[in-house]
């Protein structure tokens, strides 16, 4: 699994990883930034919007109707930020209506403005059940927009960050829908009557139907696939394809699958959607930071919870060391918090993998995870569970019930689906919770009798030879070589090889181990030999 790629200076450019862009603009200097929404300083109490608030909205619309991309992306990551910061950081933006009366109700900009006005209410304030029903319509709106021309494409054209944040955003707001309808118990009468009547709202098919429509009509999958075979993307891109907003979206909507699927705990569809996907090369995903450590993030996810270890390892690894090289080029961004919390939540669940199959990673990896986590990684070499739980429910995903709840029973179902893929894991480590232990001691014998074995782990011999079983099955798994991320080998993870014979356990190192060794000889070897020259000289 070839993911550690070197990452030189000159590969990391503003044309691969998008950047902030400083907006100087004076239009939004500083000085313009005085506004109180109590009606102080200039303005009277009666205006709604501020003036510096609507020249940024009809210079924003002015950019999108012309399909300026490039003053669009500074326009979306700092100017829209920095007046959020400044005006409304505790309230909504103003209303789509209000709105619509700058901008000559252009259906288009209105849309895309209610894409991000119901985001921030999302971001920064408590939505209400009406909230969430009008923002998936929006997307509805959005989607059928991009979707329903049949004989042309859609000349709109948006930033890549601004399209990833659409495919992310959508599928957050499916999330947390989910978890609001599980919540009965806190709903009044109203709320679940308006459950009742609209089943369709953030129904896990419509927004399934969204994802696979955008791949179906980008011809991404096929594109993916001419790539990946040497040839040409355009090759197979079609009239929709051929365009940035076609392909961007498309492209986004496999990375949104991959994470619907793991959030309904399907870990096998969801690398299946990634088969023409390759991790191994920089993909499309490498344009925008927050795509590249969501896909890493689930891929390895769900290779863990395939008890592919080492696959996982190396997907996070990859990730990890990718964010602390460029850390200084997405500090800026408005997604830096969740870069971090998603960092923080990998190198977790890596402390879990290297403690069920040790193995070496990139020193600088390992350097930072023992600082976050040698604690709790002692605590699950030594197999406690609470530990294994602590870290899981800290770092897994929020996982989700795709169906309704029965709103005729006041319980609070929420974190059911999280505990049931807990119980899963928690099956799994448990089986295996004495194999690092069998491992450490295996290591400092050539020979070992199964009695002796038995009393260093405090059980009877008959249960030392059914570990030893498990030891063999568990460092047995499946690795990716090549193809899609769900193709692999099987083979052994641990440099220990080893067999039973009349209760005596013989060891050896593994093919791989011998190899290093050998190597190790030939060079100690070739020393000598040079040692040996020199002193007859």
């Amino acid at each position: 699994m070839s993911y550690q790629e070197q990452y030189d200076e000159d590969e990391v450019r503003a044309d691969e990883v998008e950047l902030p862009t400083v907006y100087t603009g004076d239009d939004y200097a500083e000085e313009d930034l005085e506004y109180h929404q109590d009606g102080g300083a200039g303005f009277a109490p009666e205006v709604q919007i501020p003036d510096v608030v609507s020249a940024f909205l009809q210079h924003f619309h002015k950019n999108v109707s012309e399909r300026n991309v490039w003053d669009l992306h500074a326009i979306y990551e700092n100017g829209w930020n920095k007046l959020t910061e400044k005006f409304y950081p505790k309230s909504a933006w103003p209303d789509p209506e209000a709105v619509g009366q700058l901008v000559n109700y252009d259906p288009v900009f209105l849309i895309l403005y209610k894409e991000l006005y119901y985001r921030h209410i999302y971001s920064k304030l408590t939505p209400s059940i009406e909230d969430r029903i009008a923002s998936y319509s929006n997307y509805c709106d959005l989607f059928n927009y991009i979707l329903n021309s049949s004989t042309e494409p859609s000349d709109l054209e948006l930033p890549n960050q601004w399209l990833w944040d659409i495919i992310d955003e959508f599928i957050y707001q499916f999330q947390s829908f989910c978890v609001y309808r599980s919540k009965v118990k806190t709903k009044n009468e109203t709320e679940i009557e308006l459950l009742k009547e609209r089943p369709d709202v953030w129904n896990v098919h419509n927004v399934l139907n969204v994802l696979y429509s955008l791949i179906q009509k980008s011809k991404i999958n096929e594109q993916l696939l001419v790539s990946k075979n040497g040839g040409d993307m355009q090759e197979a891109a079609g009239e929709f394809g051929a365009r940035p907003l076609y392909r961007m979206l498309g492209y986004f909507s496999i990375i949104g699958l991959l994470r619907v699927h793991c959030l309904l705990g399907d870990y096998v569809l969801a690398l299946k959607t990634m088969e023409n996907v390759e991790l191994n090369k920089k993909g499309l995903f490498a344009r925008v930071t927050a795509c590249h450590v969501t896909t890493y993030y689930y891929v390895g996810f769900a290779y863990m919870m395939m008890r592919r270890y080492s696959d996982a390892i190396k997907a996070f690894a990859h990730i990890l060391l990718f964010v602390s090289r460029t850390k200084q080029y997405h500090n800026r961004s408005y997604q830096f918090e969740a870069i971090s919390k998603k960092s923080e939540q990998m190198y977790a669940l890596m402390t879990i993998c290297v403690a069920l199959s040790p193995q070496r990673i990139d020193e600088n990896v390992h350097s930072i995870m023992r600082e976050k986590y040698g604690e709790q990684s002692l605590k699950l070499q030594k197999g406690e569970e609470a530990t294994f739980e602590e870290l899981f429910n800290f770092a897994c995903p929020k996982f989700i019930s795709p169906v309704p709840p029965d709103y005729e029973i006041a319980v609070n179902a929420a974190h059911e689906p999280t505990r049931h893929q807990q119980r899963v894991f928690m099956s799994e480590v448990r089986t295996q919770l004495l194999v690092p232990t069998i491992r450490s001691f295996l290591k400092l014998y050539t020979t070992l009798g199964a009695e002796k074995l038995a009393a260093f782990l405090e059980i009877d011999v008959e249960e030392v030879r059914t570990e030893l079983l498990v030891f063999k099955h568990k460092t047995r798994q499946r690795r990716y070589e090549s193809g899609s991320v769900l193709d692999g080998e099987f083979g052994p993870t641990t440099d220990l090889d080893f067999y039973l014979k009349k209760d005596l356990i013989y060891i050896a190192e593994s093919k791989q181990g011998r190899r290093v060794g050998d190597w190790f000889i030939r060079h100690i070897n070739k020393f000598e030999d040079i040692v040996s020259n020199m002193e007859r000289r």
